[in-house]
């Protein structure tokens, strides 16, 4: 099976303009991400997909490989895409892989992508089980219940389920939550279907993009993680890392 790995990465964010070139100890952001993807051994190749030349000549000079996109990707997933419509390589699966993780830990990589020896796998994606109510109750920490298969049901910013009859304080000893881990893989037949997919309901109502799949009968499989990479938004959030490394 060939795997793809694709890192979108944008110039332009509204909270950190430039994130991408941020530099962490003598390397910038998105060559540690690149790095790191590249120690999966499950990937056959891994490229970054941007619409700004600056990084795609820092790319390009420090080895890496990197295509040129449009700039009116409206997500990631569409800007996946449009490598894979550019590579002159067949693949069976394609891993969208965040490029605000510097130190993504490649076990994340291996175990989205393992989720593909199912052959029915559509989309897969990770989730880690919460075990703080500050994330419990968190509307930006996105949260995910699935079946006995391991196939998603539903996400939300909300907690999920809601326990009826209980005190919210006792939730977490009464039931296992989970958070969603925003890594994703897709088959490639099913990645060109999804793109042409119009925004649903749910996923306008909650403002999470695979809701849109869901709605529209797509299987997303998960895997449960104990791992979790660092993500950085803004540049606090780079000097919070920076101190500790």
């Amino acid at each position: 099976m060939k795997i793809l790995g694709i890192i979108p990465s944008r110039y332009a964010s509204t909270r950190f303009p430039g994130k991408p070139l941020a530099m962490i100890d003598g390397k910038s952001m998105i060559q540690r991400v690149y790095e790191q993807a590249s120690k999966s051994p499950l990937l056959t190749k891994v490229v970054v997909a941007t619409d700004d030349s600056r990084i795609f000549e820092h790319v390009r000079n420090f080895g890496g490989n990197v295509v040129m996109t449009s700039e009116n990707h409206l997500n990631g997933t569409s800007r996946c895409l449009e490598v894979l419509a550019k590579s002159d390589e067949n693949y069976d699966v394609v891993v969208n892989i965040q490029g605000d993780e510097p130190f993504i830990d490649p076990e994340q990589i291996n175990q989205v992508a393992e989720l593909f020896e199912n052959s029915e796998a559509e989309i897969a994606t990770l989730v880690k089980k919460i075990d703080g109510s500050t994330e419990l109750f968190n509307p930006n920490v996105v949260k995910a219940v699935f079946d006995r298969e391991k196939k998603a049901l539903f996400f939300s910013r909300q907690p999920i389920p809601f326990l009826r009859g209980i005190p919210k304080e006792e939730w977490l000893r009464k039931h296992d939550f989970f958070k969603h881990i925003g890594i994703y893989a897709y088959r490639c037949d099913v990645l060109k279907k999804i793109v042409k997919l119009k925004p649903s309901e749910l996923e306008k109502a909650e403002n999470l993009e695979q809701l849109r799949w869901l709605e529209n009968g797509f299987n997303i499989n998960v895997q449960v993680t104990a791992i979790e990479a660092v993500s950085i938004d803004t540049p606090d959030d780079l000097l919070k890392l920076t101190n500790k490394t």
